[in-house]
């Protein structure tokens, strides 16, 4: 008898020990679940703002390959110009780095966890 009652607590002890085992698991998946969702607004908050910075990169891209252009244009009217009237004209050469934008020197700046804290 008295051996039954003790595996009898023995149990209840165990199945108490398990609850709150399960209690825990729950509170922590709760958490993390919590985690996550900030974590995905996160990475929506950077992702849109990658979207929009690269879509402002490429409206300037393309500013610049038109400003080249208008450039280069206009170099030649002035090449035309020195011709026609014998002038000699200081006509400066359109730098390559205008006409091949993508080379354009960029200072590399490594991400920090600060910078992804700011979004």
């Amino acid at each position: 008898m008295k051996k039954l009652m003790s595996n009898r607590e023995s149990a209840r002890r165990s199945r108490k020990k398990k609850q709150q085992q399960l209690d825990e698991l729950r509170v922590q998946i709760n958490q993390l679940k919590d985690e996550n969702k900030v974590m995905m607004r996160k990475i929506d908050g950077v992702t849109g703002a990658f979207v929009a910075v690269n879509s402002e990169n490429n409206v300037m891209r393309a500013q610049l390959t038109d400003l080249a252009d208008r450039l280069r244009l206009l170099n030649n009217v002035l090449y035309v110009a020195q011709e026609v009237s014998g002038l000699v004209m200081d006509i400066p050469e359109v730098p390559d780095t205008l006409m091949e934008p993508w080379q354009l020197p960029c200072p590399v700046q490594p991400v920090t966890a600060l910078d992804i804290d700011m979004f």
